[in-house]
């Protein structure tokens, strides 16, 4: 009952676990790399489901706190073709799935932690199991920590994954170079008015543009395609508009015009997955949630959600007196629950980005959202 926890990896997975193990009365600690909160730009938005991640924030008694950062005026859906055409639209914000700010969430979680719980400018380098079901933390200058259990929950690029799995994250051939305009509403509502209230897609051409309404009128925007995941690597912010530009050339004005006003870039990243269903054979002392279980491509919107859940599916099992023993059973469980969203996302996000990409994700998102109106291509 008084085991001594480290979690490796302070987003929202990991807070979300201490949190509820602080409530319970739990020795925890979180050991995160960032020297702080703002050592770097949070992300955009993320849609938290009724059934998985708010779940696990009442776990943490923080409803009140989420309801009062949650956007459900955000959730309505656009889908535009290359040319700018509106060919899908859903302007209802009565979904259960509200937007929050990455940054909003994490500090929410952050908030209701007291302070030295989370232990900043901590780089762990590996993990190693004990004989005695213990695990040593090792860290970037030598020193060690042993803790009864250690839960990695330090996201794509795990440090604590090693210790359990050979497996290592697959590149899809994917690349999202993130951008973000600030004060839409005032400085640009051409474009404010393109994207609306919610996420909106355009695709064609084996590519994608991928909008965001964030809190305080800003607009996060993904451009998506298939390349090297070090395409942009050495390259000025003006330096990769244009080649962006270039890329996009023979897109619709209106959506070009999203890249060329950009105010930010915030930089490229690869979309990688561990193969749908990752398993690894239990090992005393150590466990892993999030990402570094089951990170998958973001198509679904189920990665930040999933997290959640295994925290609080996590921090059920280690209330429990016996909970050594379950540990196994609950690593079972969450690699069933992944395993068949996480294969969907990943041919989601293939086909979105093929030759009939656009094809594809209209007939989808019409399955998906019956009450969407559609409207013809331009003739």
């Amino acid at each position: 009952m008084n085991a001594r926890i480290a979690i490796v990896g302070g987003g929202p997975g990991g807070l979300t676990l201490a949190r509820i193990l602080h409530q319970h009365g739990r020795e925890v600690t979180v050991l995160e790399r960032e020297a702080s909160f703002v050592y770097r730009p949070q992300g955009g938005s993320l849609d938290i489901h009724a059934d998985s991640g708010q779940i696990a924030l009442a776990k943490a008694g923080l409803t009140g706190e989420f309801q009062s950062i949650a956007r459900h005026q955000d959730q309505q859906m656009r889908l535009y073709d290359s040319e700018c055409t509106l060919r899908l639209l859903d302007e209802s914000s009565e979904g259960e799935r509200p937007e929050v700010d990455r940054g909003h969430l994490r500090q929410m979680l952050l908030d209701s932690l007291p302070h030295g719980v989370v232990r900043w400018n901590q780089h762990v380098t590996s993990v190693e199991a004990q004989p005695d079901g213990t695990c040593d933390v090792i860290f970037a200058d030598g020193k060690r920590a042993r803790y009864d259990l250690v839960v990695g929950a330090d996201g794509t690029w795990s440090k604590v994954r090693p210790a359990l799995s050979s497996a290592r994250p697959e590149y899809s051939g994917i690349v999202f170079v993130e951008l973000g305009i600030h004060d839409v509403d005032r400085r640009h509502p051409a474009i404010a008015k393109l994207v609306g209230h919610g996420m909106t897609f355009s695709l064609g051409d084996s590519m994608g543009l991928m909008m965001h309404r964030d809190a305080n009128a800003h607009i996060g925007f993904y451009a998506a395609f298939h390349g090297p995941v070090d395409v942009y690597a050495g390259k000025t912010e003006s330096q990769i508009r244009a080649e962006l530009l270039q890329k996009f050339s023979g897109w619709g004005s209106n959506l070009t015009s999203l890249i060329a006003k950009s105010d930010d870039v915030v930089g490229a990243r690869g979309i990688y997955w561990l193969s749908p269903g990752h398993r690894w054979k239990h090992v005393p002392g150590i466990t892993l949630i999030g990402d570094a279980a089951h990170v998958m491509s973001p198509f679904g919107g189920d990665g930040a959600n999933f997290a959640l859940q295994d925290a609080g599916e996590l921090a059920d099992v280690l209330l429990q007196k016996d909970w050594r023993d379950q540990l196994s059973v609950f690593e079972e469980a969450m690699a069933k629950r992944c395993e068949g969203p996480a294969a969907a996302a990943n041919a989601a996000i293939l086909k979105a980005f093929s030759p009939d990409g656009f094809t594809h994700s209209f007939n989808m998102m019409r399955q998906l959202i019956p009450k969407a109106r559609a409207f013809p291509a331009k003739s």
